[in-house]
């Protein structure tokens, strides 16, 4: 019997993919470990092994399709003996195209222009067939349906052959119907954007998760924030003499605030929790999630029991992290889970700003840029490098006073860093 080779499910939430592409082709030989495709998650892009020998007979699912069901047919092995004849018994359908699903980026027009000679055949009286694979804007799909023009008849004018606004607007224009009739907001699209046009950029998966969970975070979650400033100068100051001892890594201010991070989360363990429906989950280890960003999105890799780790660890295993996280090559146990989140955009000149929580986690840090301010310190106005920085809590899990309590607990070991080192 031929092989199956099933969409993955690459993490525990995992529900579908977006198959980048495929490193074998139709009739190659493979053998057991070696990558055969790679398949895009929400959070990275993963390899996928062959688990046996045999030829690649047959690709169902091409590169550059999105939204794969998890366990879809998305290939075929064949065995030594065995022949393309007994593919039939896995599936009779032709291989799944990209189609309206694939990967580039799509450009339409805004402009208010006459009819094509591609889009001149109309099938006003036929049905839209929805379920139909067609290559066309999510525009043209949605001006198609308002005017009952069946968009599989038509061809595209526009990259790659995708049919665009104008070719639904030429369609239902000979077909007697002017689009600009219609009673709905999609019409006035030119109107708003007049002849500049504009890009509609596909959602991947990450942005498409982030998208639902920050919803979900910002609706179901009661956020609450708590500032606080922090006085950087004896920080920097030990920063720059340790970094001048080490030869083999060199310590970021963010390496500090990480560890300053799990520390304070250990001396007041109740904002070291997380909210379940029937019960609150405190964790006796600092898990500090450290948000990273990429293109077209953002990860939390995790710097696991990071209140155990020294600062030169701390400091080489975010960079590891980051830069894997960057090229998308983070294993799922590296960005899932994690007690506790910090966002700093102190680097891209942001001096405050309030970060949403990643559930189920009870809380995010949002740090600013060190900047030096005016201060009274004794009576007396100096001049200091100040951070702000922003618990955003959710109240379910992290009253006020616990907040509080956390804050002053960090404020501390930043002001006082010898204390990071011991």
């Amino acid at each position: 019997m031929p092989i199956k080779i099933l969409m993955p499910a690459l993490s525990p939430t995992m529900t579908e993919g977006n198959l980048v592409r495929w490193l074998k082709s139709e009739g190659d030989m493979v053998k057991p470990g070696q990558v055969i495709a790679e398949i895009e998650t929400d959070k990275a892009t993963m390899e996928v092994e062959a688990v046996d020998e045999g030829v690649l007979a047959k690709i169902y699912v091409v590169a550059g399709t999105e939204n794969v069901k998890v366990n879809t047919l998305i290939g075929a092995i064949l065995e030594d003996g065995e022949n393309e004849s007994t593919l039939a018994s896995l599936s009779d359908g032709a291989p799944i195209p990209a189609g309206n699903n694939a990967l580039p980026e799509k450009v339409v027009s805004a402009e208010n222009g006459a009819s094509t000679a591609a889009a001149a055949e109309v099938a006003k009286s036929m049905p839209v067939l929805s379920n139909e694979r067609v290559f066309a804007s999510p525009l043209a799909r949605r001006l198609a349906e308002q005017n009952n023009v069946n968009i599989a008849s038509l061809s595209g004018s526009g990259p790659h052959g995708r049919i665009v606004k104008a070719d639904i607007e030429a369609a239902v224009t000979a077909g007697g119907l002017s689009v600009g009739t219609q009673r709905t907001a999609t019409a006035q699209v030119p109107v708003v954007y007049g002849n500049a046009g504009y890009a509609e950029l596909p959602l991947n998966n990450m942005r498409k998760v982030i998208a639902k969970r920050l919803t979900e975070s910002k609706q179901q979650v009661p956020h609450f924030y708590l500032t606080v400033d922090c006085n950087l100068d004896v920080l920097l100051k030990l920063r720059s003499d340790l970094n001048a001892r080490l030869e083999d890594a060199k310590l970021s201010v963010n390496d500090f605030i990480v560890r300053a991070t799990a520390l304070a989360l250990m001396k007041v363990p109740s904002a070291n929790a997380s909210w379940h429906d029937t019960h609150i989950r405190q964790y006796q280890a600092a898990d500090v999630c450290v948000a990273v960003a990429i293109d077209g999105g953002l990860v939390t890799p995790v710097v696991r029991s990071a209140h155990l780790k020294s600062l030169k660890e701390i400091s080489i295993e975010v960079k590891s992290l980051a830069e894997r996280a960057r090229t998308g090559k983070l294993m799922p146990e590296e960005y899932q889970g994690g007690s506790f989140t910090i966002s700093n955009l102190g680097m891209y000149g942001i001096n405050q700003f309030a970060a949403i929580i990643n559930p189920p986690q009870a809380g995010i840090m949002a740090l600013g840029a060190g900047e030096q301010r005016a201060i009274v310190k004794d009576g007396q106005l100096q001049i200091a490098t100040m951070m702000t920085c922003t618990l955003s809590a959710d109240h379910r899990v992290v009253d006020g006073a616990v907040g509080a309590n956390f804050l002053a607990a960090f404020k501390e070991f930043i002001e006082d860093p010898l204390r990071l080192l011991i």
